[in-house]
């Protein structure tokens, strides 16, 4: 399909001809995600965007999404949450659920949820990019997500860190200000850390586990 990097516009505006109604964008409100979500508001100002609100983000991401409400007010923006609080997952699974087994915390606050908020759309947009690990090296512009049984559109896979930042500064666009104090991929509150420079973006995220990802983008 489209394969250069001025294409990502273009994987957009195919996206929403192709599927209408029928897609969401699930954002993390990371600078990718608001990249993408200025980006979805040029080609259909009323898109469905979808946060995954796990109740363990920082306090930051809350701020950001509130700021994106106001300058985007046309723009359908749903918190998602899990079936049970952090409280009642305490109370069912032992306190801290993240530490013991982040995975199945993970598939309980993300992976869920996700499943659910799908139900009834064809395709899903992600902020994925190539750079930003070697778990996602290979992800294409339209990709068939296995999991989830939908079409998963990727259209900044060959931005680089570099490309996200100077354009939310063009632009003037608001961001979280973690990605100022060493957090370029930022999560759920206890199982996000800043990186050092010589770290890989995606260090920070369940540092000193063999863990990567959340579960979302593995089929």
């Amino acid at each position: 399909m489209l394969e250069s990097q001025s294409d990502y516009f273009d994987v957009l505006k195919w996206a929403f001809r192709e599927y209408g109604d029928d897609i969401v964008y699930a954002c993390s409100f990371g600078a990718e995600g608001i990249v993408l979500i200025d980006l979805i508001a040029k080609v259909n100002k009323e898109a469905k965007i979808i946060f995954l609100d796990t109740g363990l983000h920082f306090p930051e991401t809350y701020e950001l999404i509130e700021k994106v409400k106001e300058r985007y007010p046309a723009l359908n923006i749903t918190k998602v949450r899990p079936a049970m609080t952090v409280e009642e997952q305490a109370k069912e699974h032992g306190e801290e659920l993240w530490k013991r087994d982040p995975n199945l915390c993970c598939h309980l606050r993300k992976v869920v949820p996700l499943q659910k908020a799908l139900q009834g759309s064809k395709a899903w947009i992600s902020g994925l990019r190539r750079e930003q690990s070697p778990t996602r090296s290979h992800v294409q512009y339209v990709n068939k997500d296995e999991k989830f049984h939908k079409v998963k559109v990727c259209p900044l896979i060959h931005w680089t860190w570099e490309d996200i930042m100077t354009y939310l500064h063009v632009h003037q666009l608001p961001y979280n200000s973690l990605h100022d104090k060493g957090f370029p991929s930022i999560g759920c509150a206890p199982c996000t850390e800043p990186v050092s420079e010589n770290e890989g973006l995606r260090a920070g995220r369940w540092a000193g586990r063999s863990k990567s990802e959340c579960g979302l983008h593995q089929n």
